[in-house]
């Protein structure tokens, strides 16, 4: 008999509840991954999470491997692929990790019940939450809309994690056809423009494991001053690992546990919120799976945005060549890491909807296209926060001040220096605003607006006088 393991955002063996159950009672085991990225339509991964995963399933395979198995790959429609699978291996059920975006959760529901009109047992597993998005409710049984009190209700609920080991062994895979090679699959690009991906990042679960670790060990101590600090290694970077289920929230927090006892208090509670952010975000895409093109806050829908041809604005934000420094400067680590530190995220986005006034949707497919990390969920509630138009918004329209954003969290100026050079020699008092500068202070430091560095695409008081006045619109 065997059981087939049907892998997808779930790339490890350490606390998989499918792969624990396909290997219960001895069977044979096929862990199979299908690459069917049409079927994920209109999110279909972007350049920089098809070279994470390839990465990731290189890594997996290898895993597999010395514990007796082997990945198995295919190309082609899911179902077509499992009936085959099925009746190739004589398998009897298959398992997989419950996703929760909009297109894979409508599929998932049609292949389950194709494949159990054909006798074969089909069971779902929660292997990348906490909580599943039904679990946490109101007191009127309604999604939460607000993380404080959502957070709250989940700290109540919370259990002490048992997440479980990774095989030793495996059973044995069945003798069937080989399966596609990863190379096949084509998600490396054929422009070499990944370098600094490479540099940057080793995708898969041994890494994820160590980077916990590494953060338990160093960087959670001061976590809550030092995250918002865009200059210096202050935060986990786990979130394309759990993005790709490289590791379970269920492992980091049994890490936590084990290490500091309570996990909501200091000094790791503004981490484990942060996995809680994540949870929030799951919670509203399974709610709200309008939300990846609509605003949460209907209001919106007849926001005034720019008119007219916006796409040079938009492409001079996309290339980090807008003229204001901390958002050039995040724009370009996007660009070569596949990475933007989160204080960051909120200032491009704000600058991008408020100052520009282009649409949010622009900005999250560009970060779809780009992020290593890049998740629907967290992608959506990232940028409608931002918008102001998602959950948890603010009280007022907030537009963040790049400038302030970059003296207050930046003040040494080593991540605009790092990521705009052409700046690197203009003095901490100009570097965030080189506008301003007098000219002599702009010759020494070899620097030409318009030249060497943009001019500001817009004057940031009046691009954000104008938001304002657009809000006022709609607002009711």
């Amino acid at each position: 008999m065997t059981a087939i393991l049907w892998l997808r955002r779930d790339l490890r063996l350490d606390d998989h509840p499918a792969l624990q159950a396909a290997i219960a009672n001895g069977r044979k085991l096929l862990p199979l991954y299908i690459h069917a990225p049409d079927e994920e339509a209109p999110w279909q991964p972007g350049g920089a999470s098809r070279w994470w995963l390839h990465g990731s399933l290189q890594s997996l395979d290898a895993a597999l491997r010395e514990r007796g198995s082997r990945l198995h790959i295919a190309r082609g429609d899911s179902l077509e692929v499992l009936k085959r699978l099925a009746a190739e291996t004589g398998a009897t059920e298959i398992h997989w990790s419950r996703l929760y975006d909009p297109a894979t959760r409508e599929r998932d529901t049609q292949i389950n019940q194709a494949l159990r009109a054909e006798g074969i047992r089909c069971d779902s597993h929660c292997s990348t939450l906490l909580f599943e998005p039904w679990e946490i409710a109101n007191a009127e049984q309604q999604p939460y809309r607000v993380f404080s009190a959502f957070w709250r209700a989940c700290v109540k609920a919370l259990k002490e994690p048992q997440p479980l080991s990774a095989p030793e062994r495996l059973p044995p895979a069945p003798e069937i056809a080989e399966g596609a090679n990863l190379d096949s699959l084509e998600l490396l690009p054929t422009i070499p423009w990944d370098a600094g991906l490479t540099a940057t990042w080793a995708p898969g679960e041994r890494g994820a494991q160590q980077r916990v670790q590494a953060f338990l060990d160093g960087q959670v101590a001061d976590y809550g001053e030092r995250r918002d600090q865009p200059g210096i290694p202050g935060t986990s970077r786990l979130s394309p690992f759990l993005h790709f289920g490289e590791i379970s929230p269920r492992r980091i927090l049994r890490m936590v546990m084990d290490r500091f006892g309570d996990p909501t208090a200091k000094p790791v509670e503004a981490f484990v919120r942060e996995i809680g952010w994540r949870e929030l975000a799951y919670h509203l895409l399974y709610h709200f799976p309008q939300t990846p093109a609509e605003p949460l806050n209907a209001q919106f829908a007849d926001f005034p945005w720019a008119s007219g041809d916006v796409a040079s604005q938009l492409k001079a934000w996309q290339h980090g060549q807008t003229g204001i420094p901390m958002v050039d400067a995040g724009m370009r680590e996007l660009w070569h890491t596949g990475w933007m530190h989160n204080r960051v995220r909120m200032v491009v986005a704000s600058f991008l909807t408020k100052n520009l006034l282009i649409p949010w949707q622009e900005g999250a497919r560009w970060f779809w296209d780009t992020l290593v990390d890049a998740d629907l969920a967290s992608n959506t509630l990232g940028w409608q926060w931002t918008a102001g138009c998602g959950a948890d918004a603010a009280p007022y329209f907030r537009v963040f001040n790049p400038v302030r954003q970059g003296e207050r969290f930046d003040p040494d100026g080593s991540y605009v220096r790092r990521w705009c050079p052409e700046l690197a020699k203009l003095p901490d008092k100009h570097l965030h605003q080189p506008w301003t500068a007098p000219q002599p202070v702009l010759r020494t430091a070899g620097v030409k607006l318009g030249e060497h560095y943009p001019a500001p695409l817009v004057d940031l008081g009046k691009s954000r006088e104008r938001a304002l006045a657009a809000y006022e619109q709609i607002k009711g």
